[in-house]
């Protein structure tokens, strides 16, 4: 039996690139993508995938949030995290969220495979250009931690605080959260409050040092 695998990355050349490389293998079979962590939650629902392919960083819901969500709808979904970021923080962030392995996209089709493999097999995988040991300490360090010097904001207002930071207005936030406007200012005025920030530019900076977003494109 193929493992089947659900792509999910904003990303359209690496799609298609991903689905050249894997495509080839016969034990591997394609069977949906995904342009953002909204659409790889809705695909995982429809798909259920053994695995998914899960870029870190996305426009409107991360990989982060996108993995929990898909994880407890379907546990035994195995994600594997795909980004350019080697920094502790994302490696964190995706390991506490849940997923099986992280690899860097500068990886190789044998390494890539191996680690689908691997995470099918119940086992965890990390590229080795990140070190045991500093992803250790950080997930220690961030699960005991778990932000309690950071407000507690609710998913919803991660959700709006990375759209925030990502320089849609409020029209747009609302449009893509299927909420009203008034909802969303709601949700602004709220993260702000909790935050102690009172600007878009801070509410910026506070999410790229949360990994809420990279604002890269």
């Amino acid at each position: 039996m193929s493992t089947r695998i659900l792509l999910a990355d904003d990303h359209r050349v690496l799609r298609l690139g991903l689905r050249a490389l894997l495509g080839a293998d016969p034990a591997m079979e394609i069977v949906g993508e995904a342009a953002d962590g909204h659409d790889a939650v809705k695909s995982a629902r429809e798909l259920s995938p053994d695995v998914v392919l899960m870029d870190v960083t996305m426009p409107g819901l991360s990989g982060a949030p996108a993995t929990r969500r898909i994880l407890a709808e379907h546990p035994h979904t195995r994600v594997v995290a795909l980004s350019m970021h080697s920094d502790g923080r994302y490696v964190a962030e995706m390991l506490i969220a849940g997923a099986s392995a992280y690899l860097l996209k500068t990886c190789d089709r044998e390494e890539l495979i191996r680690a689908i493999n691997l995470v099918c097999a119940g086992r965890k995988y990390l590229s080795p250009e990140i070190t045991d040991e500093v992803v250790r300490d950080y997930v220690r360090d961030v699960s005991r931690a778990a932000f309690a010097d950071a407000p507690d904001l609710s998913e919803r207002q991660c959700e709006v605080l990375q759209l925030l930071a990502e320089g849609l207005a409020s029209k747009q936030i609302a449009a893509r959260l299927h909420v009203s406007v008034k909802t969303v200012t709601a949700h602004r005025q709220n993260i702000m409050n909790k935050l102690d920030i009172h600007s878009v530019a801070e509410l910026t900076k506070y999410a790229i040092r949360r990994g809420l977003t990279s604002l890269e494109s």
